[in-house]
């Protein structure tokens, strides 16, 4: 939410290219959302041209379309299928190389080169997850390096919502649909301007370097207006007073065979989550047999091959894997983590093939089961 106006300026749309261009001149290379594909995916911007502009999306469980609205907004794209978690945490990475000598070997780590990279549309979803994410790969003396490296190079400018997919429930997760914490700049698209919010010394450098109007106390009265419509616009919800006790007296739940006679296993909903940290490693020796990668690539826990430990699958059925994501998502990843780990963005709804939606999912479990409403000798 917009909250300081000494750190808040408007800019005007015509005049948004300023923008990028400020951005490269202080070395950043900017990434925005692009058409692509039938969707909406991060790809260098160097131009306005290059947003999406006129574009808006709808998304049903199962379901993601694109169309032209022609009201020239930049940002009426929410989201495709690509959160921030690619740009710090990446989908394969290279750990170390290890090459053989003569009575030995030696390994070289391989940490990622760095480049200052502006992600240009985050959504306040978006930024929780990346905020997540951080507390995964950077906790306390444990700090990924690979992770942090891409991480200290990445600066986000987050786009706030003021308009709500039928699949979003950032609101009832506490995670948007406006950004509060975590960005360098937050960008609030209205009629004919933009107006800027720094949350970063980084940010205040870049908003300084566009010399642009302070904010008024209409336009950020307005920009909350429209964010706040935006949340009270969201007919999905997510309760969850009742976790992580409830999920886990759930584990026998007669509803987990009803969910996995419907789930592919496809691990689609993984894929696009934000917050979802699973990978393996696997290693790619060249034809000589002297040299090796040992690379660390994204995996998910709905895939067999996960759940294999020292000779035995522990996680053999669909039911056994469905049960351990929504349980580690909404449950013990509190107890890891001290926060859900679902931010409300509804990827995983949409771009589920037979459009498997959590928020019917959580509550039916619940409920007392069929099988504790049983009474003893019943079958």
């Amino acid at each position: 939410m917009v909250t300081a106006s000494d750190r808040c300026g408007v800019l005007p749309k015509a005049d948004f290219q300023r923008l990028l261009d400020v951005l490269g001149a202080k070395g950043y290379r900017v990434v925005g959302p692009v058409v692509r594909d039938g969707s909406v995916m991060w790809e260098t911007v160097e131009r306005t041209a290059d947003l999406p502009i006129g574009w808006r999306d709808e998304q049903e469980p199962g379901r993601y379309r694109l169309e032209q609205s022609g009201d020239g907004r930049l940002f009426g794209v929410v989201h495709g299928p690509q959160s921030l978690k690619p740009f710090s945490f990446a989908p394969r990475e290279a750990l170390l190389t290890i090459e053989r000598s003569k009575n030995s070997f030696a390994s070289v780590p391989t940490l990622p080169k760095s480049e200052k990279v502006a992600v240009l549309g985050a959504r306040a979803c978006d930024v929780a997850g990346l905020a997540m994410q951080d507390r995964i790969f950077l906790r306390d003396a444990y700090a990924d390096p690979y992770y942090q490296a891409r991480r200290n190079s990445m600066f986000v400018i987050a786009v706030n919502c003021t308009r709500a997919l039928a699949t979003c429930f950032c609101a009832s997760m506490g995670t948007g649909p406006g950004a509060t914490s975590g960005f360098d700049l937050a960008l609030t698209e209205l009629e004919t301007v933009f107006l800027i919010e720094a949350g970063s010394s980084e940010g205040n450098d870049i908003l300084s370097a566009l010399a642009i109007d302070p904010s008024s106390p209409a336009s950020i009265e307005e920009a909350e207006a429209n964010i706040t419509s935006c949340a009270m616009s969201q007919t999905r919800r997510l309760n969850t007073a009742e976790l992580p006790g409830a999920l886990y007296e759930a584990h026998e739940h007669s509803h987990w065979d009803d969910v996995a006679g419907r789930c592919l296993a496809c691990a689609n909903c993984t894929m696009v989550c934000p917050t979802c940290f699973c990978h393996t490693v696997e290693e790619t020796p060249d034809l000589t047999g002297q040299r090796t990668e040992h690379a660390r690539l994204w995996d998910s826990c709905f895939t067999q091959e996960h759940g294999y430990i020292h000779g035995k699958n522990i996680r053999p059925t669909i039911k056994d894997r469905y049960r351990m994501w929504l349980t580690h998502k909404l449950a013990s990843w509190i107890d890891q983590f001290g926060a859900s780990g679902c931010v409300g963005c509804g990827r995983c709804i949409t771009w589920c093939p037979v459009g498997i939606d959590l928020t019917e999912e959580l509550p039916a479990l619940l409920k007392p089961s069929i099988r504790t409403q049983q009474k003893p000798g019943q079958v």
